[in-house]
């Protein structure tokens, strides 16, 4: 496809991406009943690298031996946000580990400013605040404690914005989908060897029917389809405008676990993700959008 044709595509990409991963917490939810997290994220890595692998077709020509490292390099910072997150979403409710996932939005521009020295501004800090803020109204209890699957939610948001500055530095003059493909085969290769090392392969569990439709739709929608829209999205869009369609994700991920999970809603959950959501707008657009509308706007003759 064109250049053209990419940019046009690209922020439709970006919003699917956020779509599919806002359905996936519920879901993974209720597959974690049954299937351990390394065995889990094994067989969704694996098959999505297969998958990819098929649909790479004509541009395996443009394989180079480089394509290997990066991959593993990129592939580990997916496992280890992975697999935190799934861990931490067995611990709290799908909604809560959906919105403090979305941290990472505003984490960026400062990994970004440790890898490449480019110094965060005042949007940056001020989004920093926000969220801090947001993320205690969201994770402290009436006792002022964190539990452990809100602490290991935010965690997992490290090693995402990790993997976004990793994404950032190695995919330039690199076939984008080649390198998704050996991104996924080395956090598949990563969670085998966690899964055999520590959990019990849930062979009974494969076999239940209905455990595979769930299974099929993560490994396949929010695998496969979902994280190569995200990296062809990220490639062919602003920074700004793809970190904020992605966080999205979180709004989504709160709706369908209220709709679907019967997650609890109270006041000062909303309010926490209200503040933790102004946070990435903030990170992300520096609020230009409404600077646009009062420079734009028309005074009347």
């Amino acid at each position: 496809m064109s250049p053209r044709t990419m940019r046009l595509l690209a922020k439709p990409m970006l919003f699917s991406s956020a779509l599919i991963w806002g359905t996936s917490f519920f879901i993974m939810k209720n597959a974690l009943d049954v299937i351990p997290v390394f065995f889990l994220l094994a067989i969704r890595f694996t098959a999505g690298a297969a998958l990819l692998a098929v649909l790479a077709g004509r541009r395996w020509g443009r394989f180079t031996p480089d394509c290997l490292w990066r991959g593993a390099v990129m592939g580990a910072f997916l496992f280890l946000a992975y697999s935190v997150q799934t861990f931490g979403l067995a611990l709290t409710t799908p909604s809560k580990n959906a919105f403090l996932t979305a941290v990472y939005c505003v984490l960026v521009p400062f990994l970004t400013w440790a890898v490449v020295g480019r110094r965060p501004d005042r949007y940056n800090i001020s989004a920093a605040l926000l969220c801090v803020a947001g993320v205690g109204l969201v994770s402290l209890n009436e006792h002022l404690s964190v539990n452990a699957g809100d602490l290991l939610t935010l965690l997992c948001a490290v090693f995402y914005a990790s993997h976004i500055v990793a994404v950032e530095k190695l995919s330039p003059g690199r076939d984008i989908t080649l390198l998704t493909v050996f991104q996924f085969a080395f956090a598949g290769l990563y969670a085998w060897a966690g899964g055999f090392l520590t959990e019990t392969f849930p062979a009974r569990a494969l076999a239940d029917p209905a455990v595979l439709l769930p299974l099929a739709y993560l490994c396949v929608m929010a695998t496969t389809v979902a994280l190569l829209f995200q990296n062809v999205g990220q490639v062919w869009s602003d920074p700004a405008s793809a970190a904020v369609i992605l966080s999205l994700e979180s709004v989504f991920g709160v709706l369908f676990s209220v709709l679907f999970y019967g997650d609890p809603v109270t006041g000062r959950l909303l309010a926490g993700f209200g503040l933790i959501f102004v946070a990435v707008v903030c990170s992300e657009t520096k609020f230009s959008f409404l600077r646009r509308g009062r420079s734009g706007r028309k005074e009347p003759v």
